[in-house]
């Protein structure tokens, strides 16, 4: 076999090992008093067979007593815009080093010269899959093409690096978002020197740019670069309503920005692209590691926002916009789990830039061919790839972070922070909360407490569930709700004594599980009992009552004050759910008048719900010590909805005026079968219920 044919073969074999496209190589060339060797030596630098955007030269020349520059800079004007880049640094005087008696004599400061010139270049190596000294004697053209394979054999599976990443960020009136973004951004387990960034930012009417310079100043060491361009001024684009208009320059700008962005990953050669927005907060560290180990060329983690919102779609129509197929919820809701092929992914996108399909995407309607679709970045990016067979892909296998939702048109930045908080309240569910580095703790803002028009707020918690009431104290605190905790009655704790105080309705079985009820549900009757006992003690007159295992619907505040505007119109009112599992099928009318409340039927669950001083005499009035259901039985018993007709004899007075709100303002944080769920009702010890003649 001749060397030539070994070469090729070596180099087939490290190509069937790498990616797509061929290793980046960066040449360093150091020329003195050679313009004798040059004009052989270029020529068979330039007669390589190797893929020239795929090399960036290094050129450096001092010292020289000879025509050395003149013959590099006339070969370099033949050739510069064959090779990805060219960098030269050329000295024209001294022509000696001192003390130097010849050419050929090596004082040790030029050696020391010598040193600095190659460490310069090694500094660069994080760029290149390969370096190459190239010197000024004589080559044949077979040693670099078996020299190539070898040196990329041996660094590719001996020394091999971590993969260059080029993170682009656009953030605009994103200062309540970015502290958030960018402390999980800084949190992801990836080797920072191997990350560069691309921050853009601009038409602000908030503090943006001095969130990201902050946070910048105390990353920049990190990561291997950072590009940045901030424009102060304009505050707006013009003809914009709002910052979530989206005007035709605006979507212009934005679709010049993305393909600068990607460009410049190219240029750099970066081996993915990873676009993300300001609202992502990637809570899994090790996103990042997941993405690439999945070898897609398009990918996208899973985001979730509390509803039907995430960061994919499943379908789309004919004309390129949204359009929501059966199989959407399955992925959204991570029943169905793994990497599905979808029309469109967004808001965080990695690209593989090492394969060669990748050179097909643009963000630029004008560079895909017959371009028929609407003037958007996303979509214009997600047409691109369709038409390219470029598979979009986006992954479930793991909870990877969270989302919030678009604001529509009119919405102000007001609107937006609504949103920051609807998804920390979300993640508080899931998570611990997100965390914000101390640095980026000056810009995050809580808001100041009050009782949303209710004369008290109180939330029912028991004393071994310390970790729910961390949790409800930091939805507190995001929501500003001033909160007084009560702890619960523990049904564990209950001693005979009191048991004995308490009579039981005889006809009462648990309808689901055909039992009676259990020491967990008389603990759960007895701490609301006991609210209600407060409210009627200090004559409130509208309190807010709130278990601990709730989830807030967005909105919350602004939902609520809503509805306070209605209740307070309309004196005539006891108890109104927030939350509750409506059990019947039948049409619960509206509220004459109204748009929030409507008539409540047989409901189960007492997750919140507001209730007036007379609704709580009435409570109390019923005398349900003496006559005991659980607390979810009892409420519908006295506003005469329950099925259970022979119930009503035991309480004669069932006038209770109860509504509920429209759609609801609270849910449980999670449901029967769900991993997490926890009851300390139902998963309690059943009273033994006594034989009937001793009743």
């Amino acid at each position: 076999m001749t060397i030539r044919k070994l070469s090729f073969l070596l180099y087939l074999f490290t190509l069937s090992f790498a990616v797509n496209k061929p290793p980046t190589v960066l040449i360093s060339i150091l020329a003195r008093n050679k313009a004798h060797t040059l004009p052989y030596s270029l020529s068979f630098l330039e007669k390589l067979n190797y893929q020239k955007n795929r090399i960036s030269l290094w050129i450096r020349s001092d010292h020289n007593s000879d025509n050395t520059i003149e013959v590099l800079e006339t070969w370099i004007s033949s050739v510069q815009h064959q090779y990805h880049s060219i960098s030269t640094d050329f000295i024209e005087k001294p022509q000696r080093y001192p003390g130097e008696v010849g050419p050929a004599h090596w004082t040790e400061e030029r050696f020391q010269n010598i040193i600095n010139l190659r460490n310069l270049h090694l500094v660069m190596q994080g760029k290149y899959g390969l370096i190459i000294i190239w010197t000024v004697y004589l080559f044949p053209k077979w040693l670099f093409e078996i020299v190539v394979p070898l040196v990329f054999v041996y660094t590719k599976f001996c020394c091999k690096q971590t993969p260059t990443v080029l993170i682009s960020i656009l953030a605009r009136n994103k200062a309540h978002t970015l502290p958030y973004f960018l402390s999980y951004l800084e949190k992801l387990n990836y080797q920072k020197n191997r990350i560069s960034l691309w921050i853009r930012s601009d038409h602000n009417s908030d503090n943006t740019i001095e969130v990201l310079e902050t946070w910048i100043s105390s990353v920049q060491h990190q990561y291997h670069s950072i590009s940045t361009d901030f424009i102060e001024k304009p505050e707006r684009y013009p003809g914009e309503v709002g910052p979530a208009h989206w005007t035709e320059e605006r979507f212009q700008n934005i679709i010049n920005l993305r393909e600068s962005a990607l460009s410049y990953a190219r240029k750099i050669w970066a081996d993915y692209f990873l676009t993300i927005d300001c609202d992502v907060f990637l809570t899994n560290p090790e996103t990042l590691n997941y993405l690439i180990s999945r070898d897609s060329i398009i990918i996208s983690p899973m985001l979730t926002s509390g509803d039907l919102y995430s960061n994919f779609w499943h379908g789309m129509t004919s004309d390129y916009y949204y359009y929501r197929t059966e199989e959407y919820k399955p992925i959204l809701y991570r029943e169905n789990k793994g990497c599905f092929v979808v029309p469109m992914i967004h808001s965080c996108v990695l690209i593989n830039l090492r394969k060669q399909e990748s050179d097909l995407l643009t963000y630029v309607p004008e560079k895909v061919s017959n371009f028929d679709g609407p003037t958007d970045d996303i979509i214009v990016f997600a047409i691109s790839a369709n038409r390219s067979d470029i598979p979009l892909q986006v992954c479930n296998e793991e909870v990877f972070g969270f989302i919030t939702t678009p604001l529509e048109k009119e919405d102000n930045i007001n609107m937006d922070k609504e949103q920051l908080t609807s998804i920390k309240l979300e993640i508080l569910t899931v998570e611990e909360g997100l965390n914000v580095k101390d640095t980026m703790r000056k810009f995050v803002s809580i808001p100041s407490k009050d009782t949303l028009g209710f004369d008290r707020i109180f939330m029912i918690n028991l004393l071994r569930r310390p970790e729910r009431r961390r949790r409800m104290t930091k939805c507190f605190d995001e929501l500003g709700l001033d909160v007084t905790v009560v702890d619960a009655v523990d049904g564990r704790e209950l001693n005979e004594s009191t048991l004995k105080s308490i009579s039981f309705m005889p006809d009462f079985v648990d309808p689901y599980h055909k039992r009676p009820m259990t020491l967990g549900e008389i603990g759960c009757f007895l701490s609301h009992y006991n609210v209600w006992k407060m409210v009627v003690e200090n004559k409130y007159e509208k309190t807010l009552i709130l278990e601990d295992d709730i989830r807030f619907e967005p909105y919350f505040r602004l939902k609520v004050q809503n509805l306070m505007d209605e209740i307070n119109q309309r004196p005539n009112w006891d108890l109104i759910y927030f939350g509750r599992k409506r059990l019947q099928e039948n049409d619960e009318p509206w509220v004459e008048g109204s748009y929030l409340l409507v008539k409540a039927g047989y409901s189960y669950w007492t997750l919140g719900y507001a209730l007036s001083y007379r609704g709580a005499q009435k409570l109390l009035n019923g005398d349900p010590l003496s006559r005991l259901v659980p607390v979810d039985e009892y409420l519908p018993i006295l506003f005469d909805k329950h099925p259970q007709t022979n119930y009503k004899e035991y309480f004669p007075q069932r006038d209770l005026v109860a509504f509920s709100a429209a759609p609801l303002l609270l849910y449980p944080t999670h449901y029967t079968g769900e991993a997490g769920y926890i009851s300390d009702t139902e998963d309690s010890k059943i009273i033994k219920r006594p034989a009937r003649e001793d009743l």
